[in-house]
């Protein structure tokens, strides 16, 4: 478990602690750097994993965003969803389960954070991507994609600007339900929506458009897109 220090991965571990497993929390206040591969290398044969860990930039404006925190992010959000992924397809047995945690912004617009919107609609589309050689592995992956939710990434100031507006926040044990529901689903590389009041929803992705003869003629995809 990545990033289970605090809210939301607090929230996982407890949750798959009631169900009986034993969790392991790698987090960077215990000195697991999830964006190091050397770390990653640390990491031995696991039946379940949920690679969590994730931070925002804090910059809404991008002609102000830093080097720093644009690298942090993908660093986080992105190096250690895959370095973690590639460690597992080498060590984790079959029938192992890994969840990512993503978010909404993964699969719409979220002008607030452009660039963690970035990291998270690729950690989407590796999730989607990659599920499939997982599957010949043996290992199931799937993504849970929660809206806003009251942790610790979600500032003072925004959270007032919301309770002012009266609009709901998820709470942390939601998205760890969610993340279980993931885990019991039997699919594999399927993003599941999480918001307030709702049961997740598995989301459904339109199909992009095919191309065409010069006839009008439809053409199957591609045996990789297959």
């Amino acid at each position: 478990m990545t990033g289970g220090a605090s809210g939301i991965g607090a929230a996982i571990c407890a949750r798959l602690s009631a169900a009986g497993l034993e969790v392991e929390t790698l987090d960077v206040v215990s000195g697991f750097d999830v964006t190091r591969p050397d770390h990653w290398e640390r990491v031995g044969p696991v039946d379940v994993a949920c690679l969590n860990a994730g931070v925002v930039t804090g910059e809404t404006d991008l002609a102000a965003l830093s080097d720093e925190a644009y690298h942090r992010a993908v660093g986080v959000n992105v190096d250690g969803v895959v370095f973690g992924v590639r460690r597992l397809a080498n060590v984790m047995p079959r029938g192992g389960r890994i969840v990512v945690t993503a978010s909404l912004a993964g699969l719409t617009a979220l002008s607030d954070d452009p660039v963690y919107t970035l990291t998270k609609h690729a950690v989407v589309g590796f999730v989607r991507s990659v599920a499939p050689q997982l599957a010949a592995r043996g290992i199931a992956i799937n993504a849970v994609c929660p809206g806003i939710a009251d942790t610790p990434l979600l500032s003072p100031e925004a959270k007032a600007r919301f309770d002012a507006a009266g609009f709901p926040l998820l709470r942390a044990e939601e998205v760890a339900d969610a993340v279980w529901l993931a885990l019991e689903s039997g699919e594999t590389g399927h993003a599941w929506a999480v918001q307030p009041g709702r049961e997740p929803v598995d989301f459904r992705f339109p199909n992009v458009p095919g191309p065409r003869g010069p006839g009008g003629e439809s053409y199957p995809p591609p045996p990789s897109f297959a």
